[in-house]
């Protein structure tokens, strides 16, 4: 009897719980849902600032500006009607289309949706002052980037997309997920951790009506760390304005310490398209032969032509295969085994401070079979060619410089006195970045210390260039330096240097000019040099991709110390 009894009240505990959850969720289930609906906690999105980008004189490269969004809370269907109506004639834009872009942006009913991104600031003002009671309706500002400068400096910046899948995979332990907005390249790439934001967001009680009732939650946002480039955006612009309609790239570096103060690099973009996201252009970017997106001052390398001269002479003084006095006759061509070696020109006999002026291929020649290949390699990798600066930017290019074992292995074939003769005046498959190029030009300049190039000075306003820069001595001799030093000043100096036009500046110049073959098109155009030349304040180096001729880029140079000059840089 007494388990009849419990047998009964168990099934009538739960025929009683089953017509209470038939109540609940058949009956009164939509009134329920719609209470929730209607009175519910909401969630705000309150964005921080991505960190800013500033000069070393504290002009902004890249910053942030206020955008607006026009949001919409989940309602009623007649409420939700009657606010899009409202907001179509504020923003004068189709119902219809207000409509569509909230059916596809709805998350969850407590989440706001988006129905108009990037509202003129006037029209936001409009919407705030006039939407009246149409509950729901919220205008959500939150900062974008901007570029007050346009596409200057591009390259160093980089550029801000959304996070894809490699990067996600390999950031997502920092913190980072999917749809987040990254750095892709340059700066915002290299520091994007520091750059970065931290969003935070207002979580609400609203009413039946969408309106707010108190604030729950707050979670403020952090906005990212601000940083400091060695880059000053005055000699930016000249770089850039010289190089405007042209391939190439130009280095002005601090021949001390290695802080950049212009990297320029031509054909550039607007990383504004990628905040804008307009598909059209990006797409146009990306598949441009002219790769606008390259950095060609560290990402690209080519043959270097009589710049590399400088390198085989430092050799030819250390070793002592030669003294800056001994001579070679330039007849017009060398032969190597049974092929002519053409130069540029007669020159007859030549002595160092000649042969650099005159850039006498004969002479390096000659020089260049003297000391062999190893060593020309050797020495090469002394000033810094064939490995990366150790600049704090991406993708940068640690070049080729060519050696026997080299060319056995990647070649499969020997290495013949040809192949050193074309290596000592930098042609053959000699390949350097015009980073790498005013990097050994700066070992000139400054009496014989390689310096890593820097660009980054400080974040968060603490001072960090004193750790990324790193010093090397060269050990080279100082009467080496001293030779090649003049040689250099005679290529401007002397009425036939390659580089005589620059001798009419204001400013003494010591410099190097270069004419590369290449194949499929053009000869590259290179200038390197330092000034002023007794107490040298900057590298400069040009380079002009297919640009004809190291006259070409001497003339490029010229242009760019002119407009130093007039704006009292030097």
């Amino acid at each position: 009897m007494r388990s009849k009894i419990i047998v009964f009240m168990y099934a009538a505990f739960f025929l009683f719980l089953a017509a209470y959850l038939f109540n609940v969720q058949i009956i009164n289930g939509g009134k329920f849902r719609d209470l929730s609906n209607k009175n519910c906690i909401r969630l705000i999105p309150k964005s921080g600032s991505r960190g800013k980008i500033l000069d070393r004189n504290n002009a902004i490269i890249a910053g942030n500006l206020l955008a607006y969004d026009v949001m919409v809370m989940p309602k009623d269907s007649w409420e939700l009607e009657a606010s899009l109506d409202k907001l179509s004639k504020i923003l004068s834009m189709d119902p219809r289309v207000l409509e569509k872009r909230f059916q596809e942006g709805y998350g969850a009913p407590g989440a706001p949706v988006s129905v108009a991104r990037r509202v003129p600031v006037k029209k936001a003002l409009a919407v705030e002052e006039e939407k009246g009671g149409a509950g729901g309706i919220i205008v959500h500002s939150y900062p974008v980037r901007y570029y007050p400068f346009g596409s200057m400096a591009s390259h160093v910046l980089g550029y801000l997309s959304e996070i894809d899948h490699w990067r996600l995979a390999e950031l997502e332990d920092y913190g980072y997920k999917t749809k987040d907005i990254v750095g892709f390249g340059g700066i915002e790439e290299k520091y994007d951790y520091y750059l970065r934001q931290e969003d935070g967001g207002l979580s609400v009680e609203v009413d039946r009506k969408g309106k707010m009732v108190r604030v729950i939650g707050f979670k403020p946002p952090q906005s990212g760390k601000n940083v400091h480039l060695t880059i000053d955006s005055r000699l930016q612009q000249i770089a850039e304005e010289v190089l405007k309609e042209k391939k190439g790239a130009v280095v002005l570096m601090n021949p001390y310490n290695g802080e950049i103060l212009a990297l320029a690099s031509s054909p550039d973009f607007a990383p504004s398209v990628f905040v804008e996201k307009n598909q059209s252009v990006i797409q146009g970017l990306f598949s441009s032969r002219n790769s606008p997106l390259m950095n060609r001052a560290i990402s690209a390398a080519y043959p270097p032509g009589s710049i590399f001269k400088l390198v085989v002479a430092a050799a030819g003084l250390e070793t002592g295969k030669i003294n800056k006095s001994q001579t070679f006759e330039c007849t017009g061509s060398v032969a190597v085994g049974q092929q002519e070696f053409a130069c540029n020109g007669v020159h007859g006999l030549q002595n160092m401070e000649e042969a650099i002026a005159h850039s006498c291929n004969s002479y390096f020649y000659r020089l260049g079979l003297l000391l062999g290949p190893q060593i020309i390699h050797d020495y090469a990798v002394k000033f810094g060619f064939a490995v990366s600066s150790g600049i704090e930017l991406p993708y940068e290019s640690a070049g080729l410089i060519p050696s026997p074992v080299w060319k056995k292995i990647h070649r499969f074939r020997s290495w013949f006195d040809g192949d050193t003769a074309n290596f000592a005046i930098g042609q053959g498959d000699v390949l350097v970045t015009p980073l790498q190029v005013a990097r050994m030009t700066a070992v000139f300049a400054n009496q014989g210390k390689l310096v890593q190039p820097v660009i980054m000075k400080a974040i968060d306003g603490k001072n960090v260039a004193q750790y990324h820069s790193n010093i090397h001595e060269t050990h080279l001799k100082i009467s080496t330096i001293k030779d090649i030093r003049e040689g250099m000043r005679a290529v401007v100096q002397d009425a036939r240097g390659t580089a005589n036009m620059l001798n009419s500046l204001p400013v003494p110049i010591a410099g190097k000019t270069g004419t590369a073959q290449a194949a499929g098109g053009a000869p590259h155009g290179w200038f390197a040099g330092f000034f002023p030349y007794d107490n040298p304040r900057f590298v400069l180096c040009v380079f002009l991709e297919r640009g004809g001729s190291g006259a070409d880029a001497s003339r490029a140079a010229k242009e760019i110390i002119e407009k130093m000059v007039e704006q009292n840089l030097i």
